[in-house]
């Protein structure tokens, strides 16, 4: 099983990209399954359903969400029957939606978690136990296991590996849009990367005009932002797993830039 996972989808310009380069993407990379993390491919800010089912129709099998989970009013009414999207498993309980979800590739199964971390975050219900009790039900119907984990603080991630090793297939690291270079399968055969990056506008800061992030810094004076415009990115990592067994087997980080 060869799974792509592709970082954080800035507003348009990174949903375009999905669009217009996925398809030539699986066929270079030749993988069976792809996730995105997708909580700001509504011009950075949230999701909504017609982008999801965007996404879905270039070729996304699945979408993972984060601290901007809530940010369009409308996921409230799809969440629940939405099954090919995960939010963080530890928002309080009674909330639409679900942490953990199972999809059907090839004949295969593959689950997907999603948790949120709580350094420099929401005060959010403890990430290690929710991701723990979703690892508890999933595993029952498949040893390949996908974690995103949308957290800020790189010690909080770094942790969360050593914690998980070997009980999961993969972890990547989401919400900082800043690719980090240590990707590694871990002794137990548990993929990791801190962060798998942005996918979306390159020349911005984290996906928004610089001009407005600077301007911010100078000022400390509050501001609208703006998705930048110019080129543009897929970060990713693609991890090959071991069917029977769930161990990773290889992880390889792409960054590929383009002209917009």
């Amino acid at each position: 099983m060869k799974v792509l996972f592709i970082g954080d989808i800035v507003g348009n310009p990174g949903r375009k990209l999905i669009s217009q380069n996925l398809g030539a993407l699986k066929r270079e990379l030749n993988y069976d399954v792809c996730i995105v993390n997708g909580e700001n491919s509504a011009n950075g800010n949230g999701i909504t359903y017609y982008i999801a089912n965007e996404l879905y129709n270039a070729g996304v099998n699945a979408i993972t969400l984060g601290n901007h989970t809530w940010s369009k009013r409308e996921v409230m009414n799809f969440l629940d029957v939405e099954k090919r999207i995960v939010r963080p498993a530890n928002y309080p309980e009674g909330l639409p939606g679900r942490g953990s979800t199972i999809i059907n590739i090839k004949d295969r199964k593959v689950a997907i978690i999603n948790i949120m971390g709580r350094v420099f975050m929401d005060n959010l219900n403890c990430p290690f136990r929710a991701v723990e009790k979703e690892i508890d039900y999933v595993k029952d119907f498949t040893n390949i296991i996908i974690v995103d984990f949308h957290a800020e603080a790189t010690s909080e991630k770094n942790a969360l590996k050593w914690f998980l090793n070997g009980k999961v297939s993969l972890i990547v690291g989401t919400h900082t849009h800043v690719q980090t270079a240590d990707e590694r399968v871990l002794n137990q055969g548990t993929a990791y990367i801190t962060d798998v990056g942005m996918t979306g506008p390159s020349d911005g800061v984290i996906g928004i005009d610089r001009n407005i992030i600077i301007q911010k810094f100078l000022t400390l004076l509050p501001a609208r932002y703006e998705v930048a415009k110019g080129k543009v990115q897929i970060n990713a990592v693609l991890t090959e797993i071991d069917d029977e067994s769930g161990k990773a087997i290889s992880i390889e980080r792409i960054n590929q830039i383009y002209n917009d």
